[in-house]
């Protein structure tokens, strides 16, 4: 396996169109029309989203890569020591390098500030983002794919990724070692894979059980389904910084806490349901 094209589609003077930033505008593009369609089913006014989709957009990149610079990347001159002795990479987002945890975080708040602006009821509008979302993702895995990035350790698999040695990391670089013939874990390909997993289980569970769901549920079961799978892709990673002597790292803790919290409280508030209806 192995990139059919060059990570920049063409380039005039310092402007540079890369199949990155397009397949990240397909992924966003995407999934506000699923996400769209879902809130007008639900009753609201579509407009609001794609209003909402500007004011939660540059918060959630900046959420996204902040967390990918200062807590995922690698410990180290090839990672967070990189971007401290070149802080103008800090923010160029277009030649990868991001985090959904953090966009998570940041995009939320904004979310939440907009709708309380806006004096509109948040749940609705999350159960259609949550929707849209990995949909979003297994669309946008793909620029990593383009830039040869998000790939574990070696491999004989024949689903294998060829990586070239300009873009492998430390030990992986030594080609001594790991000759160019050496084919490393798609871990893109993995976690696109678990996300259209995830969209086509939530489209399932969002119109067999709409008269069951309460506002909310949707955003909780994929509380549940992301991070459940990027636990243990994350076991594979060989870009992260890790806890000392551990193979766990922070996304391990933040998904273990989301799992846990979101499965929680969905059970708690239908089983208060359960309780008022009996």
């Amino acid at each position: 396996m192995y990139p059919p094209v060059s990570p920049i589609i063409f380039e005039i003077g310092p402007f540079a169109l890369r199949w990155y930033g397009l397949l990240m505008l397909a992924a966003i593009l995407t999934a506000a029309f699923v996400a769209g369609r879902e809130v007008a089913r639900k009753g609201e006014d579509p407009e609001n989203l794609w209003d909402m989709l500007f004011w939660i957009l540059i918060p959630g990149f900046l959420g996204a890569r902040l967390y990918y610079v200062f807590i995922q990347s690698p410990r180290g001159p090839e990672g967070l020591g990189y971007y401290l002795e070149n802080p103008g990479r800090i923010l160029q987002i277009w030649g990868g390098g991001i985090h959904i945890f953090g966009g998570f975080i940041f995009g939320a708040i904004a979310l939440w500030i907009f709708t309380r602006l806006r004096k509109l009821n948040s749940l609705p509008y999350l159960d259609a983002i949550a929707l849209g979302l990995p949909l979003a993702q297994a669309i946008g895995r793909w620029g990593n794919f383009i830039n040869q990035e998000l790939y574990g350790p070696p491999t004989t698999l024949p689903w294998g990724l060829r990586i070239d040695p300009e873009h492998r990391i430390a030990p992986y670089n030594n080609l001594a070692q790991y000759p160019d013939s050496t084919r490393f874990q798609p871990l893109f390909l993995y976690e696109s894979l678990w996300n259209l997993a995830g969209f086509l289980v939530l489209y399932g569970i969002s119109r067999r059980f709409k008269a069951q769901l309460k506002p909310g549920d949707l955003a909780l079961c994929y509380l549940i389904w992301y991070p459940l799978g990027r636990f243990f892709i994350e076991f594979l990673r060989t870009d992260s910084w890790f806890f000392p002597g551990t193979p766990f790292n922070v996304v391990h803790v933040l998904s273990a806490i989301a799992i846990i919290a979101a499965a929680t409280t969905l059970y708690l508030r239908h089983r208060r349901g359960a309780q008022v209806s009996s």
